[in-house]
């Protein structure tokens, strides 16, 4: 198991690290504890001034964050600074509304015949985070800021492939003033992962990532009974419907698919387009990925870089030649350029049937599957024909396909007319092979939260329930 920044633009290896023995990882476990102990005696105040200072050092080492983010998986430079001041924002939006999200909520008291009743939210202890590498500071950022913000402490094991990212993230937080061992960043590989989860100090997990490592990690904890949050890949619909505005919905089309190199789960991936504007959507489309700047990551110019391994490029390709040999035709793209580095072009595959990869898998690269149909009904069919519902786009001018595609698609997220993003503001996360649980808003917080029931009653001893009531 190897735990190294590797520049996938040339495929250097640039930086080794160690894997943390057992008792290494048993240490960073007792410090998670014991902070989640301190944190038991501060206020949400001063949580919030932690987490503002850990934005306002977000901001001012943006730059030198992003070249790292950048040099260890591929992204643009330009979205690697986007992806600093989001989590900034982010921090900020929890430091702001975790006293909301976390006041009591009075109950109905004379309903349950008590004095008073409320809901109490309060957190639950060390929480192991398993993160991938496609986003590498914000899939971090909004797992830690409510985590942190209710009280829980953090304990990070990130992909291999980005331990620079993984281990600032650790000292933004103690820098921050957050007490030592809130936020730990573990370096090991994924056979660690079963001995930290069943620890007794642990309390619960949040995963993003593969089916196979959601279900790994549910298997687990579903041993030790610890709740879990898991957000899972995605294959995307963008339905285009006659009404849309295809020149905005073409150029949106490529940003969804292409943006962090087409290496997002929630990035658009097939494109089902009614066949009255099927022709018409495809060349605007094709022409807008055709003219994609492939190149220099670091270059402001730059809008697709590599990807971010020389496994996931060629896994890519072998998606996109299986389409080709079982009929798909090319539109754009779709060979591997002859140069150092982890390269894929955006690509445009057409003319899919069911028997080829692409039609029921994830393609993790900025390649895009274009599905023709005849009808509302036909198009939801398609989009809702896959194991996974993450996200969703929808693309119509009619008040009333708006409606239904926003009950009928089977998705987390439903954007119409928009690009399929994510926001602190509301909740996040899947369904089906997808995951379960949500991320951001009130929702991401209360998950790592125990919901406590509190019943009062009345001056000089408890109340008995109505007659003929069970005591469960």
């Amino acid at each position: 198991m190897s735990i190294a920044t590797t520049n996938p633009a040339t495929g250097q290896v640039l930086e080794t690290y160690d894997p943390m023995s057992t008792e290494q990882i048993d240490a960073a476990i007792g410090r998670a504890d014991q902070a989640f102990r301190q944190l038991h005696g501060t206020t949400v105040d001063q949580r919030a001034g932690w987490m503002n200072a850990a934005a306002d050092l977000l901001d001012a080492e943006r730059d030198e964050i992003a070249r790292i983010m950048t040099t260890e998986m591929g992204k643009t430079y330009a979205s690697a600074k986007a992806e600093v001041t989001k989590c900034a924002k982010a921090a900020r939006f929890y430091a702001a509304h975790a006293a909301g999200y976390l006041a009591d909520e009075p109950a109905d008291a004379a309903a349950v015949s008590a004095a008073r009743a409320f809901i109490r939210y309060q957190p639950l202890g060390p929480v192991l985070a398993v993160m991938p590498w496609n986003f590498p500071l914000w899939q971090v950022m909004r797992f830690a800021a409510p985590a942190l913000m209710a009280g829980n402490t953090g304990l990070l094991k990130h992909a291999s492939n980005v331990p620079q990212t993984a281990l600032l993230l650790e000292d933004v937080f103690r820098r921050a003033g957050f007490p030592d061992g809130a936020f730990s960043t573990l370096l090991v590989g994924s056979e660690a992962v079963e001995q930290i989860l069943s620890d007794p100090r642990v309390r619960a997990a949040t995963l993003t990532g593969s089916e196979g490592a959601g279900r790994s990690i549910a298997q687990i904890a579903g041993r030790e009974l610890k709740k879990t949050v898991l957000e899972l890949g995605g294959s995307d619909p963008f339905v285009v419907m006659p009404s849309a505005d295809l020149d905005q919905a073409a150029e949106v089309a490529t940003t969804a698919r292409c943006q962090n190199n087409g290496q997002s789960c929630i990035a658009a991936k097939r494109f089902i387009v009614h066949t009255d504007v099927f022709d018409a959507f495809a060349e605007k489309f094709a022409t807008h990925m055709a003219a994609l700047r492939v190149g220099d990551p670091m270059d402001e110019r730059t809008d697709v870089g590599p990807l971010a391994s020389e496994r996931g490029r060629d896994e890519v390709h072998a998606q996109v030649r299986d389409a080709i040999d079982n009929g798909g035709t090319v539109l754009v793209g779709g060979e591997v350029p002859d140069r150092d580095g982890w390269w894929y072009p955006p690509t445009v595959v057409t003319d899919l049937t069911p028997q080829m990869r692409m039609w029921r898998e994830e393609v993790f690269g900025p390649v895009a599957g274009l599905f023709r149909v005849s009808s509302y009904d036909e198009a939801i069919e398609v989009a809702n024909g896959t194991a996974f519902g993450l996200g969703s786009n929808a693309w119509t001018r009619d008040p009333d396909e708006q409606a239904r595609f926003a009950t009928d698609l089977d998705a987390g997220n439903v954007f119409i007319n928009g690009m399929t993003t994510s926001y602190p503001e509301l909740p996040f996360g899947g369904v089906k092979n997808s995951g379960y649980g949500r991320e951001l808003s009130a929702l991401g917080m209360r998950e790592f939260c125990n919901t406590k029931t509190v019943w009062v009653g009345g001056e000089g001893g408890g109340s008995v329930g109505p007659a003929g009531a069970h005591s469960e």
